[in-house]
């Protein structure tokens, strides 16, 4: 005698990632903010006349180095 099981319909996993942001609103504008913060800084050495290189290291930099303090200043 075999037991014959329902399967869990698919609908139902696909709800529960549905109702789950990948980010939460916190780190989204943490990580926004950084990224514009960077952008800036990045824009504003190439226009010194710095090389892009130069220019990128500084982006990322600025980007890097805003991320923790932004984390903390917003809440």
């Amino acid at each position: 005698m075999t037991t014959h099981q329902s399967p869990r319909p698919a609908a139902t996993s696909q709800q529960e990632s549905a109702t789950q942001p990948f980010l939460s609103l916190h780190t989204t504008v943490v990580l926004l903010t950084a990224l514009v913060i960077g952008l800036v800084i990045g824009g504003l050495t190439f226009l010194t006349g710095a090389p892009v290189a130069a220019a990128v290291i500084a982006g990322l930099t600025g980007t890097g180095a805003s991320t923790p303090v932004l984390r903390s200043l917003i809440r």
